[in-house]
C-alpha cells in the first residue's frame, strides 16, 4: 500500500488584523500615530499639500516632471488572449488604440463621453494627496450593454469618512453632506449624518506608498513639507530685508536755529515732509533754507541676502530631491552624463507610478466592464503603458538590418505596430490593390501518394519570408532594391 501524503490545512481567517478601530466611528482609522505635524494629519493635510502646490513654483515644476510624463506616453489596450469583441468593446469605452492593430477612429461622440486623458490627469492627483477617489457611472446602450458614461472624481476635500475593514480593505466612503460647512480640515463629524456610503465595488481608489490600512496614502509632497515651511519664511524675510534696507532713506537735516528752539516735533515737520516727497526724476529738486541738508543714505554695513538666498536654492535642491528630480537641480550648469544617470533613477520611479496606475485601472475599470457585460468568466483584456524614457525606437535602419538577418519578418501587423508607434496614419483599404492570383493550370493525374521528405526548418523560414515579401511588395507596403536593402514605407 502506497504511503499517503500529509498535508497542512490552509489558513482560512485571519488571528491577527491591521484596523485596531474595527466597529468604531472608522473615520477615525486613517492613524498615523508618526505624524508629527498636525497640519499633515488627514483631513488637515488636504488643505496644506493644496497650498503647497499652488504656491511654490518648485512643488509646481516637480509635479510636472512626474505627471506629463505618464500622460504624454502611450496607453493601448493588449487583447491578452481575450476575445476580439471584448477587446473592442473595452478600448472603444476607454477610447484607447488596440495594441499591434490599425488605428481605428470611433464615431462616437466625445461631449459626455469617458476621457482617459482627462481621467488620467485626475488620477495623478494621488502625488499630491496619497490618493484619488472616483465613482464608477454606467450608460446602457441600444445593444443593452452597460458602457462607461464617467469615472467621477471625489474630491479629497469631500471626503469626511473612511470605512475600512477589520483586516485594512476598504468597505467604502462617506462624503460631507451637500452643503454644509464640512471639507478639508474640518473635524470627522457622525457618520449617521453624512452622504451615503460609496461602497469599494463602485470606486476606483488610486493610493501612493500605501501604509496597511491606511487608504490615505503617503503624498509625494510630505518629505518637502518643512523645506517648503523654511523656504517660504526665508522669501518672506528677504522681501522685509530688501523693503527696508535695499533703497537709500532720504534725510533731511534743520538749521541749527531750527533744531536748538525745536520744542516738539512739529517744528521738524516741515523737513520731514521734504524727505518724505522727495523723489528722483529729470526735474527733481529741493530748496532749503541756509543750515539745511538734505542727503540719501545709502545701505550701511552687509545685507542678510546672500546667505538668504543660499538658503532658498538650498531648500529648493531639497524639494526635487523628494520625487528623484534631480536633474532640476542643475539649472547653473551640469555635464550631459551626470544629467542622465541622474534622470535614470527618476524614469524609473516614474515608470513604476504609471505601473500602479495601469494595475489599479485593470482591476477596477476592464475587469469591472468584463464582468458587467460579458461575466465573471470571460477573460478580460489588458492595459498597457509604454516604457517611460529607457526604451529606444526602432528606426528603420533598424528594422531593415533585422529582417535582413532573418530575425525579424515585415508582415501586416508589424507595419500596422510600427505606423501606430511612430504616428503615422493607418493605411488606406481603398488604396491597395488585390493580390494577384495564381493562375491555374491544366488539372494534372493525380500521382500515387508518397511520403514527403522532411523539410529542413532553414527551407520554412525562407520561404515564409520570400512569401512575406512578395505579398508585401504586390501591396505596395515595401521596395526590395537591387543591392538587397529594403524600405518599409
Amino acid at each position: 500500500m502506497a504511503p499517503t501524503t500529509r498535508k497542512i490545512a490552509a489558513p482560512l481567517t485571519e488571528i491577527g488584523f491591521v484596523n485596531p478601530y474595527s466597529g468604531m466611528l472608522s473615520g477615525w482609522t486613517e492613524w498615523d500615530t508618526f505624524e508629527q505635524v498636525p497640519d499633515l494629519l488627514w483631513p488637515s493635510s488636504v488643505r496644506t499639500y493644496t497650498r503647497m502646490a499652488r504656491e511654490d513654483g518648485r512643488i509646481a515644476s516637480i509635479e510636472a516632471a512626474v505627471g506629463l510624463p505618464i500622460r504624454r506616453t502611450a496607453w493601448r489596450v493588449d487583447k491578452a488572449g481575450a476575445s476580439d469583441a471584448v477587446t473592442e468593446f473595452v478600448a472603444r469605452n476607454l477610447g484607447l488604440p488596440i495594441r499591434g492593430a490599425e488605428d481605428v477612429e470611433y464615431a462616437d461622440r466625445t461631449r459626455d463621453r469617458f476621457s482617459w486623458a482627462e481621467h488620467l490627469q485626475q488620477a495623478l492627483l494621488m502625488l499630491r494627496f496619497g490618493h484619488s477617489v472616483f465613482e464608477q457611472v454606467y450608460r446602457i446602450g441600444d445593444d443593452g450593454r452597460a458602457y462607461l458614461r464617467k469615472l467621477a472624481p471625489r474630491p479629497s476635500a469631500t471626503i469626511a469618512y473612511w470605512d475600512v475593514a477589520r483586516d485594512g480593505g476598504l468597505v467604502g466612503i462617506q462624503q460631507y453632506p451637500e452643503g454644509s460647512m464640512g471639507g478639508a480640515g474640518g473635524g470627522v463629524i457622525y457618520a449617521g449624518r453624512m452622504g451615503n456610503l460609496i461602497p469599494v465595488s463602485r470606486l476606483v481608489c488610486y493610493t501612493r506608498d500605501r501604509d496597511p490600512g491606511v487608504w490615505t496614502g503617503n503624498s509625494m509632497l510630505r518629505p518637502a513639507y518643512k523645506h517648503w515651511l523654511l523656504k517660504d519664511e526665508l522669501i518672506r524675510i528677504e522681501a522685509t530685508a530688501a523693503r527696508r534696507n535695499g533703497v537709500g532713506v532720504p534725510v533731511a537735516t534743520a538749521p541749527e536755529n531750527v533744531s536748538d528752539n525745536a520744542i516738539g516735533a512739529n517744528d521738524l515737520a516741515p523737513y520731514l515732509a521734504i524727505a518724505q516727497s522727495f523723489r528722483g526724476g529729470n526735474n527733481a529738486g529741493v530748496a532749503l533754507p541756509f543750515g539745511a541738508e538734505l542727503e540719501i543714505k545709502g545701505v550701511q554695513g552687509t545685507l542678510p541676502s546672500g546667505f538668504i538666498r543660499q538658503a532658498i536654492e538650498y531648500h529648493d535642491k531639497q524639494m526635487a530631491l523628494a520625487a528623484l528630480a534631480h536633474f532640476l537641480n542643475l539649472d547653473k550648469g551640469g555635464s550631459y552624463a551626470l544629467a542622465s544617470v541622474q534622470a535614470d533613477a527618476f524614469t524609473q520611479s516614474v515608470q513604476t507610478i504609471a505601473e500602479m496606475i495601469r494595475d489599479t485601472a485593470q482591476a477596477h475599470i476592464v475587469e469591472d466592464l468584463v464582468d458587467i457585460n460579458f461575466g465573471l468568466d470571460e477573460p478580460a483584456p489588458r492595459i498597457t503603458v509604454d516604457e517611460i524614457g529607457s526604451r529606444q525606437d526602432a528606426t528603420a535602419a533598424a528594422l531593415q538590418m533585422l529582417v535582413t538577418a532573418g530575425l525579424l519578418t515585415p508582415d501586416s501587423r508589424l507595419e500596422a505596430f510600427e505606423r501606430q508607434t511612430l504616428g503615422l496614419p493607418a493605411v488606406d483599404p481603398d488604396e491597395i490593390d488585390d493580390e494577384d492570383e495564381p493562375d491555374e493550370g491544366p488539372a494534372e493525374t493525380a500521382a500515387p501518394e508518397t511520403a514527403a521528405p522532411p523539410v529542413p526548418e532553414t527551407n520554412v523560414t525562407n520561404a515564409r519570408m520570400t512569401h512575406a515579401r512578395s505579398h508585401l511588395r504586390r501591396r505596395g507596403r515595401i521596395t526590395i532594391e537591387p543591392n538587397g536593402a529594403m524600405t518599409l514605407w
